[in-house]
């Protein structure tokens, strides 16, 4: 996220200040906030399904001190998609791990969608107050202090949504993965699993060369336009509403 504000500053568009903080704050946001929530989530819905490994090792918590992990959280602040320290997870006792294990692993995503509602939800709250506020939004000119705090609940919404689909993606370690072996055979899910290092590795190697980088893009941005124009419906009295095809 980070990086694409300077990139647009190097491409002529300018250096805003306040665009570099607002991306800066909302990403340090994320991270000390829905990074945390997104492990807590797998670890309360584990526990719906009577696994307490998580919380015997202390890691059903909201303090972030327990999930961040560096390297995921400094490629969030530059890119704006990023991970924490997964939570360990043990339903061997279930009848069917598989689906249990699928479930436990879409809570994440959902609650990182979850705070992109959210987020939509405040923009046209603050549209409401001042619907000129957009236009920074849009490419215009800052108009005052609640054209930043548009700005700062965009990235907010745009880095949660980049991790609800980063984290879709059926990649080991990656949710979508279990999500996915939910629907394989035992022998494909043993195969996967056995070669989750490598695939691991493969995958880092893909996200530094930027191979994820277009798809996760226009996803990102056909989910934000979809979201804040769904979150605009209780807000239909703004006239800017329609122009979120962002």
């Amino acid at each position: 996220m980070l990086l694409s504000v300077l990139s647009n500053a190097f491409s002529g568009q300018g250096l805003d200040l306040m665009s570099v903080i607002a991306s800066i704050l909302a990403s340090l946001l994320v991270i000390f906030v829905m990074l945390p929530f997104h492990e807590f989530a797998h670890a309360t819905v584990a526990g719906w399904f009577g696994d307490k490994t998580a919380k015997m090792l202390g890691r059903q918590t909201l303090n972030p001190l327990k999930h961040i992990d560096y390297v995921g959280a400094f490629l969030l602040l530059l890119v704006g998609f990023g991970w924490a320290k997964p939570v360990p997870v043990n339903l061997d006792h279930r009848k069917n791990p598989k689906g249990a294990m699928a479930v436990v692993a879409l809570a994440g995503p959902l609650a990182n969608l979850l705070a992109g509602i959210v987020g939509g939800l405040l923009i046209n709250l603050v549209l409401e107050i001042d619907p000129t506020a957009v236009l920074f939004l849009l490419g215009g000119k800052s108009v005052g202090i609640l054209s930043y705090i548009v700005l700062f609940l965009y990235y907010f919404m745009a880095i949660n949504i980049s991790l609800a689909v980063f984290n879709l993606i059926p990649i080991p370690p990656l949710d979508g993965s279990k999500i996915l072996m939910a629907f394989l055979p035992n022998k494909i899910c043993y195969q996967i699993q056995r070669n989750e290092a490598m695939i691991s590795m493969i995958l880092m190697i893909a996200i530094a060369f930027g191979a994820f980088s277009g798809p996760l893009s226009v996803a990102q941005r056909w989910l934000t336009s979809g979201i804040l124009n769904l979150t605009a419906l209780p807000f239909s009295g703004s006239p800017f509403n329609p122009n979120f095809g962002l």
